[in-house]
């Protein structure tokens, strides 16, 4: 069935609002961005902001989600090959940190001590629900259902495994990306690996 004009009306509408978020964290941190600076940005009413978010933090965890889900697949966190072997967990995760280092502003703004409680809970959903994915029956789900898998069962290990990830890239933001992501990688594979390999299957 053709899209109906209201449903492209709000696609439209979602696409400039979070376009103008992105732009404006390119600017500014997150706390000195507000709604009237995003409808300015978009050309939008302050009406039909509020018609598809609740505030600021729900724009950003919508516009930060295509974002987080680049990182969750450059981390060694999804798929069902339980026989990663060192190398290949560090090759991945030095994906993830040059995925970080690529977007270091962002992020920071995000992430950082003025960013947002709720995008920082969004990321650590979306990896969460990409490290339970491992243990998933074939069919059971995919990388555009994370949401869906977490809602399927309580995940410790993948809980423990996300927060892990994201404390490590928080850190390293905080202290200016030092080292290399081949150096970061190399550091905290092993721990990661013994985290995800040594898992018991959700029940």
């Amino acid at each position: 069935m053709p899209a109906q004009p209201a449903d492209r009306r709000t696609r439209r509408s979602r696409t400039a609002l979070e376009a103008a978020l992105m732009e404006l964290i390119t600017e500014r941190e997150l706390a000195q961005i507000s709604i009237s600076d995003v409808t300015k940005r978009a050309d939008v009413n302050r009406s039909t902001f509020y018609e598809h978010y609740t505030g600021l933090d729900d724009l950003a965890a919508s516009a930060c989600t295509a974002l987080f889900d680049e990182l969750v697949t450059s981390a060694p966190l999804s798929g069902s090959d339980t026989t990663t072997n060192v190398r290949e967990a560090q090759n991945s995760l030095t994906g993830l940190f040059t995925h970080v280092a690529e977007h270091a502003r962002l992020y920071r703004v995000l992430l950082g001590p003025d960013g947002s409680a709720r995008v920082i809970n969004h990321l650590l959903d979306r990896i969460t629900a990409g490290a339970h994915s491992r243990v998933e029956p074939a069919g059971g789900g995919s990388a555009g259902h994370h949401d869906d898998l977490v809602a399927r069962s309580h995940d410790p290990t993948a809980a423990f495994t996300a927060g892990a990830v994201v404390g490590a890239v928080v850190d390293w933001l905080r202290w200016g990306c030092p080292g290399t992501p081949e150096r970061m990688s190399a550091l905290i594979s092993p721990q990661l690996l013994a985290a995800v390999s040594g898992r018991e299957e959700p029940r």
